[in-house]
C-alpha cells in the first residue's frame, strides 16, 4: 500500500490519545477506498482512538465509540460510510456475515475491523495493527504493523 504510515513490522510508539487520533487520520488518507483495517489488542490499548481519528478525518463529527456491544457501527461521512466492527464477543465469524459484513464492507469507504483474527483470510491483504499498553502513567501505547 503506497502511502501506508507503517511498513510491516514496524513498531511505533505513540504518546497519548492525539498522537493515536493523528494516526488515525493518516491511515484515512493512505486506505484506499473499498479498504479493510484489522486492529488487535487488550482492552484500552487505543484501538477505538485510534478510529476516531480515522473516521474524524474522513468529515464525521459526531461521536465515535466502542461497537463492543453492538458488534458494529456505520459512521456516514462525506467521503463515504465507515464500517466499524467489534468481533470480540462473537463465537463463529459467520454471524457476522449473517449480519450482512459482506455488503456492508463493499458498500463502505474503510471497514475497521476489531478483533477479527477469524476474518484474516478473508481479506488477505488487509493491514493488520496490533496496539500494546506501553505505560498506562504516560499513555504510550505501542503499534505494530503485523501485515
Amino acid at each position: 500500500m503506497d502511502g501506508f504510515p507503517l511498513a510491516p513490522d514496524e513498531v511505533r510508539t505513540l504518546t497519548g490519545e492525539d498522537a493515536q487520533r493523528a494516526l488515525g487520520a493518516s491511515l484515512a488518507a493512505a486506505l484506499p477506498p473499498g479498504s479493510v483495517l484489522f486492529l488487535e489488542g487488550e482492552l484500552g490499548a487505543g484501538k477505538t482512538t485510534l478510529t476516531q481519528g480515522l473516521v474524524a478525518a474522513l468529515g464525521f463529527t459526531d461521536t465515535v465509540t466502542s461497537p463492543t456491544y453492538a458488534l458494529m457501527h456505520v459512521y456516514p461521512t462525506p467521503a463515504g460510510n465507515v464500517l466499524h466492527v467489534d468481533a470480540y464477543r462473537v463465537r463463529h465469524v459467520a454471524e457476522l456475515y449473517e449480519m450482512d459484513l459482506d455488503e456492508l464492507v463493499a458498500g463502505s469507504r474503510v471497514s475497521i475491523i476489531e478483533w477479527g483474527e477469524g476474518l484474516y483470510a478473508d481479506w488477505p491483504n488487509a493491514p493488520v495493527l496490533r496496539l500494546e499498553h506501553v505505560d498506562t502513567s504516560g499513555g504510550e501505547r505501542r503499534v505494530t504493523r503485523r501485515r
